[in-house]
C-alpha cells in the first residue's frame, strides 16, 4: 500500500504532473525544467525527488548535467500503470500544451549558461 500512496501523492501536485508530461517528450535537466515552470531550482529539485521516490522518473549524470527521464521497466506496478495512463491524459489542456511546447525547445546550453 505504501508504494500506491507514494505514487498518488507524487501525482497530486500540478507541477509534478507538468514535469511528467514534459519528460514524455525528452530528457531534461533541472535548469531546463526550472526555466519552463518558472520555479526556483530548489523547488524543482524537491519535486523531482518526490517523483524519483515514487519511481516515476529516473536520472543519470552526463558531465555537468543530471538528466531526468521517465522511469522505464519500473518495478512499482502503480507507477508503471499511472505513467502509461498519463500518456493520453491532459494533452488538450492549455497549461500542459504550453509547458510541453516550451520543454520541446528548451536549450540547456543557453539556459544553464545564463
Amino acid at each position: 500500500m505504501k508504494a500506491f500512496i507514494r505514487v498518488m501523492k507524487a501525482l497530486s501536485d500540478p507541477n509534478r504532473v507538468k514535469i511528467i508530461k514534459m519528460l514524455e517528450g525528452k530528457e531534461l535537466c533541472v535548469c531546463e525544467i526550472t526555466a519552463v515552470l518558472g520555479l526556483a531550482q530548489s523547488t524543482v529539485s524537491k519535486h523531482l525527488k518526490v517523483l524519483e521516490d515514487a519511481e516515476l522518473v529516473d536520472s543519470s549524470k552526463d558531465g555537468a548535467w543530471v538528466n531526468y527521464r521517465l522511469m522505464e521497466d519500473c518495478e512499482n506496478q502503480y507507477a508503471a500503470v499511472m505513467q502509461e495512463q498519463l500518456k493520453g491524459w491532459l494533452d488538450d489542456t492549455p497549461q500542459i500544451q504550453d509547458v510541453v511546447r516550451q520543454a520541446g525547445v528548451a536549450d540547456r546550453l543557453r539556459i544553464c549558461a545564463a
